[in-house]
């Protein structure tokens, strides 16, 4: 049963959450050179709870609208497949969804009492949007843009409640972290195409036509490696980060293979799976270019 919840909670998926509360205590750490371990700790356990409360209710919508019903399901996409094959009961999945928010929030509310308006702020756009991210956000073709904002939101609460202010770093870092993730929720949204359609979903892959869209994945990787370009050449980050650009030919060799197979659902799982290590590694090069900036003393 355990390994059950552990694929209704899309464990995998977990680790871009992960990765931006990492980048939040390293940015922390780079600047202010203190870490305060046990609001740490409660951050991941808050992020991760809200993360699996999306994933969840999303995998209940999906269900009851029949859309994970009426595709073919991969590694990552089509839904986690617990409902479809009933391993899990609808109300089950429901449930815990609804619990892990609780769990997020109460977690958020602490940091409210601790950190004051600014975390009531992020947290209320976290509930809200995720509680609605399976109906209203993704019926809105808005999808993308509430990953690119939530993974912003985690990375920059993560530096707030260690430092208790906002500076450029973590807000420029959080929107590079965003991106990556849209990145892996466009791309993955492909094989579902035909199946959101005809319940009424709307991505953004739905609303340019997949053709259209196939070639439009290339802003994603300009803009994260345009921002890291500019900021480290204006210094706002350390030049260590430029070895994030290692990751270039990754990006590059796996668009290429989206253009030339985004009609073909079993030739998009490794496409598919490229994005998703992409966006993984280069954000983990991201969290290592500041610890590195920590050891080497590299100053704002």
């Amino acid at each position: 049963m355990l390994k059950v919840w552990l694929r209704a909670v899309r464990i995998r998926f977990l680790l871009a959450s992960i990765i931006s509360v990492c980048l939040g205590l390293a940015i922390n750490s780079w600047q202010n050179k203190t870490i305060d371990i046990g609001f740490a700790v409660l951050t991941f356990v808050g992020v991760t709870a809200l993360h699996a409360s999306v994933d969840l209710l999303n995998d209940y919508w999906d269900y009851k609208r029949q859309i994970d019903t009426d595709t073919k399901r991969t590694k990552f996409s089509g839904g986690t497949g617990v409902l479809p094959e009933g391993l899990l009961k609808p109300e089950q999945v429901y449930r815990a969804g609804v619990l892990m928010l609780v769990l997020g929030s109460a977690v958020g509310a602490f940091f409210i009492f601790e950190r004051g308006i600014t975390i009531a702020v992020i947290l209320g756009f976290a509930i809200v949007s995720i509680y609605f991210y399976s109906t209203r956000i993704v019926d809105s073709g808005l999808g993308e843009v509430f990953v690119a904002i939530k993974g912003c939101m985690i990375v920059l609460g993560t530096y707030f409640v260690q430092s208790s202010h906002i500076t450029i770093e973590p807000v420029i870092a959080g929107i590079i972290s965003g991106i990556l993730s849209s990145t892996v929720l466009f791309v993955n949204s492909f094989p579902d195409f035909d199946a959101d359609k005809k319940h009424g979903r709307k991505t953004l892959v739905i609303i340019l036509g997949k053709q259209k869209a196939a070639t439009v994945i290339w802003i994603f990787p300009i803009i994260i490696y345009g921002i890291i370009l500019v900021s480290t050449i204006s210094g706002i980050f350390p030049f260590i980060t430029l070895i994030t650009l290692a990751t270039i030919p990754m990006a590059i060799r796996s668009g290429k293979s989206l253009i030339k197979n985004y009609e073909n659902v079993d030739e998009l799982v490794p496409v598919m799976q490229g994005f998703v290590t992409y966006s993984r590694i280069t954000g983990a090069l991201f969290v290592i270019s500041f610890l590195i900036g920590i050891l080497l003393k590299i100053p704002q």
